[in-house]
């Protein structure tokens, strides 16, 4: 019943009910996400317009604490090395044998004649230097993980006695890897140039670089493109012995 003075209501139809609902949901869940978006800011600016040289200071940080920890981590081996030596006792027989098999392993310095290898990439508005080649992509101007790991893979087939890139010596379980055109190697961070440093018969070296396969190909890039690529004997060059941690780390599955 109603007032003679009131005009009676009309109910919603249903069609508005669930318009008002949405309408409403979605308010509601637009508040949310500002929420999460502040509580996951705390002040800072998440939006960059610049986020992968952020990227890459961190990178580069973390490699030069890396490479403070290698430094101590060498200089208390060195103290456990000669501690070792006077506590057990070790005929020279013994301490002979200690220090081939360090040779071996690369963790002792090793001198001797050399042959250097460095690539880098060419120029970033680089164009095509022989006639008839197409117009290089981005991908064709920089040094890529192939690249590094063929030559280090060729220069171990030379009969290497031992490499060093850049200022890291290779062991058994170095790994070199790339991502975009930045090498990580050991926990450190390094951009192009590379030089890659291989103790050995230079004659013996340079003939493993040339036949290897995928180097040639490499060749065919840098002919065409002007990517970097010099190959230098040294009579004598002193490779440092491996300072990083020689245990292996391996993935665990979770308890």
């Amino acid at each position: 019943m109603t007032d003679s003075g009131d005009a009676p209501r009309s109910r919603p139809s249903p069609r508005t009910v669930v318009l008002r609902t949405l309408s409403a949901g979605v308010f509601a869940l637009a508040g949310l996400i500002f929420w999460m978006s502040f509580d996951t800011a705390k002040g800072v600016n998440i939006r960059s317009d610049d986020p992968l040289p952020k990227l890459s200071d961190n990178l580069r940080k973390q490699s030069s604490r890396n490479q403070e920890l290698e430094n101590q981590l060498s200089g208390v081996r060195s103290d456990v090395d000669a501690l070792t030596r006077k506590g057990t006792g070790a005929t020279d027989a013994t301490r002979k044998q200690l220090d081939l098999l360090g040779d071996e392993a690369g963790t002792k310095p090793l001198t001797g004649a050399a042959l250097n290898v460095t690539l880098n990439d060419a120029p970033p508005n680089a164009t095509a230097l022989v006639p008839g080649v197409p117009d290089p992509q981005p991908n064709d101007l920089v040094i890529h993980q192939q690249d590094l790991q063929a030559v280090v893979n060729a220069l171990w087939e030379g009969g290497a006695l031992g490499i060093r890139v850049m200022d890291q010596r290779l062991i058994s379980t170095s790994a070199v890897r790339c991502v975009g055109n930045t090498l990580i190697l050991q926990g450190r961070v390094y951009s192009p140039p590379y030089r890659i440093t291989a103790a050995g018969d230079q004659n013996k070296l340079r003939a493993a670089i040339n036949r290897n396969a995928t180097i040639q190909n490499y060749l065919q890039y840098v002919n065409a493109y002007g990517l970097g690529w010099k190959v230098e004997a040294d009579n004598r060059v002193t490779l440092p012995g491996y300072s990083g941690t020689v245990d292996l780390h391996y993935a665990k599955p979770a308890p």
